[in-house]
Formats: C-alpha cells, sequence, structure tokens
C-alpha cells in the first residue's frame, strides 16, 4: 500500500508543526531556524509498506531528526523528535554491508531499506526480489529473527500496521484532524515550508505545559535530573529502564546485577523479558529498595497517569511492543481551535551502550502495553 499522504507535503507540515511547538516552548528553543532535509530517509514497516520518513534536522544549534508518518493509520503526523543526536544513513548502510560480509550473509540482493524491525527499533534489510537476504539491526548488525523466539520479545520483528488494525479507522480520523489543524495555523500565520521558525502563536493558544524531573519539586532550582543508560546488549532494555528508574531515587545497582535479577542472563548469554514475567519489574524494583519504593503495574495507559506521575516528580517504565524505556516528562499543548500535541520525555536505553533521548515521543502515535510506577514509602 502506498503512503497516504505525499512526502513533500507530510514534510511541510511536520516543519509547521515543529515551529508551532517551538513557539508554545514545547520543543527548545535550539530547533529555531533549523530546516528539515528534503530528502529524508524511508523507513518500512516489516510488512513492506512506507511506514515513515526519518527527515534530518539542519541547524547551527542543534543536530537531531523528526520520525514523520506516511500513513494515516499511524493517528499522528510526527511520531517522535530527536535533538542533540546524529542521523548518518549513508554510514549506516556503508556498516551494514560491511557486517553482511563478514557473517557470510552477501548472497546477492538487489534491494536496501531501512525497517521498522520493532519501532522505534531500526534495521537494515536486504532483499533479492522478493526474498529476503538478511535484517541485520543497526548497531549490533545481529540478524533479526524470522519469527519469534522464545525469552527474545525483546529482540523480535513485528508490523506496527499490524498492532493498530483494532485502532486503525479511529487514528486515521484524528491523524486527518491534526493535519487540518497544522494546515489552518499555517494559513493563519504564514509559515515557511521545511523550515522552523518562531512566531507569536498566543491568540492560538488554550494551553501548553511541559515538565521534565527534577532532584525536588522546586523547578526553579536547577536544570532536569535523570541520566540516561544505554542497553549493554541488544536485549537488556528492560535492565537498562530498571536502573534508570533506580539511579533517580539514588539506589546504584549494575545493569549485571540488575539483569541477574530480573533472569535477564549473562553479557555473553543474554535475553529479553518474556512478557509472561512482566510483573518481575515490580518485584525487583521493591526487593532492591527494600520496599522502600512501593512499585505498580498498570496494564491501562493513559496519558493522564504519565502526566500525573511526573507532577509528582517520579519517573515512569513504559513497556512498548518489543521494547522497554524510562519516561521522564511529558508535554501538552492545545489548541483553541483543532487538535493538540501530547508527547513524552523518553530516555531509550536503545541503541546498545548508548540510547537516545527522545523530546517527544508522540502519545497518540504509540502503543503502550505496560507502565510501571514507583512511589517512596512514608514512614
Amino acid at each position: 500500500m502506498a503512503p497516504t499522504i505525499d512526502r513533500e507535503r507530510a514534510l511541510t507540515l511536520a516543519a509547521h508543526q515543529a515551529s508551532l511547538l517551538v513557539s508554545a516552548q514545547a520543543l527548545p528553543a535550539e530547533l529555531a531556524d533549523s530546516e528539515i532535509d528534503p530528502e529524508p530517509t524511508e523507513v518500512f514497516d516489516v510488512n513492506g509498506e512506507v511506514l515513515l520518513w526519518r527527515a534530518r534536522l539542519r541547524g547551527e544549534r542543534t543536530s537531531g531528526w523528526l520520525d514523520v508518518a506516511a500513513d494515516s493509520r499511524v493517528g499522528a503526523l510526527t511520531m517522535a523528535a530527536v535533538q542533540g543526536a546524529e542521523w548518518q544513513p549513508e554510514r549506516l548502510l556503508e556498516q551494514a554491508h560491511e557486517a553482511l560480509r563478514e557473517q557470510g550473509l552477501d548472497e546477492g540482493f538487489d534491494q536496501v531499506r531501512f525497517v521498522a524491525y520493532s519501532y522505534p527499533k531500526l534495521a537494515i534489510q536486504f532483499l533479492a526480489g522478493d526474498r529476503e537476504v538478511a535484517m541485520l539491526e543497526l548497531f549490533t548488525w545481529l540478524p533479526i529473527p524470522d519469527e519469534p523466539q522464545r525469552d527474545a520479545e525483546n529482540f523480535s520483528r513485528w508490523s506496527y500496521f499490524d498492532s493498530l488494525r483494532r485502532s486503525a479507522e479511529k487514528r486515521a480520523v484524528r491523524f486527518e484532524a491534526e493535519i487540518e489543524t497544522i494546515s489552518s495555523l499555517a494559513d493563519q500565520l504564514g509559515l515557511t515550508p521545511l523550515r522552523i521558525s518562531v512566531f507569536d502563536i498566543s491568540k492560538y493558544l488554550r494551553l501548553s505545559i511541559s515538565r521534565g524531573l527534577h532532584y525536588s519539586t522546586r523547578l526553579t532550582d536547577h536544570e532536569t535530573c535523570f541520566e540516561l543508560r544505554g542497553q549493554q546488549t541488544n536485549v537488556w532494555c528492560v535492565g537498562a529502564s530498571v536502573q534508570m528508574l533506580l539511579d533517580f531515587y539514588r539506589y546504584e545497582y549494575s545493569q549485571v546485577r540488575l539483569a541477574d535479577e530480573l533472569g535477564l542472563g549473562t553479557v555473553d548469554n543474554p535475553n529479553g523479558l518474556p512478557y509472561a514475567n512482566d510483573s518481575l519489574v515490580v518485584t525487583v524494583i521493591e526487593k532492591l529498595t527494600g520496599n522502600a519504593l512501593n512499585a505498580t503495574m498498570y496494564t491501562s495507559n493513559p496519558f493522564s497517569r504519565f502526566r500525573s506521575e511526573i507532577n509528582a516528580n517520579r519517573p515512569l517504565i513504559s513497556f512498548i511492543p518489543g521494547h522497554s524505556r524510562a519516561v521522564a516528562g511529558y508535554t501538552d499543548t492545545r489548541w483553541l481551535l483543532g487538535t493538540g500535541f501530547q508527547g513524552l520525555l523518553v530516555y531509550d536505553p536503545w541503541p546498545p551502550n548508548s540510547g537516545v533521548i527522545t523530546r517527544w515521543e508522540n502519545y497518540n502515535a504509540s502503543t503502550y502495553r505496560r507502565t510501571f510506577t514507583a512511589q517512596v514509602t512514608l514512614v
């Protein structure tokens, strides 16, 4: 199926949306005067459809990218915005080709493409006609299993579009409403295509709140207080997420120790956390803090929970299909007319050994499987 929105229009509208959010102080001011690359990287779903375009941000004050949806079923135009990181698709393709040769998988191929094998985790797929020669995970260059593997839920391919089947129609309606809102505001403000600019949007703005975690609830005393931890193996995202939460509360455990507690194997022989064992996150948090933290697992994940926990100065762990991350902030921007933008400040432990901070992950473009909270037990 072809994209449901033209690429040039999608990128133009994404730049307009970024301008609106920078003007509302929901996105960092450093993005002002940045330009969006008109030749983005096309990223496919594992089912072969175009899922998104990853467009580099070109500016003097910051680097980064926007993930722009190519299909209305996603439910939102800008899926994620990342600042302070580099997207180098040309270099990644070179590394993938080298890894393919070293693994002896170079059987002859005629097509190479980026694939969201478990969004936001990406891979590079090599095809000979319609036949897959190999699919290698970015950065680790490990082959993605053809089918879900036992005890390897954090390293399995799954279709983003297939996961939206039940909500596709509702998401498409929201997508079109968002497009209409952005287009209307852009026309009234005279926004520039593919350029992020700052405007006076006060007469169009109903609400804009952004908040991140701090050492205390006195937000003016210091900067955001949260640290990114990269996962030490390609399947230890849960261990890294738990580590980030515990670090915030000043419990310093190595990822190796946390992996042992969570049953994630060793560095040399790692495995992911099976879905059936999700509740182990609660058990481990409480055990390693001597029950000083009272942890809770939720299967329903409204935006209001993320907002209330961050307002209470408490980080969360967020499970999406095939992946785990920590959440340390939110933004909520609403226009007087039309749709708004709800985003999460995500400290993502992938890629391994580095991770990336996503400001913001669009709440309405994601599927949240579990949410974990932890609250200090007062005496």
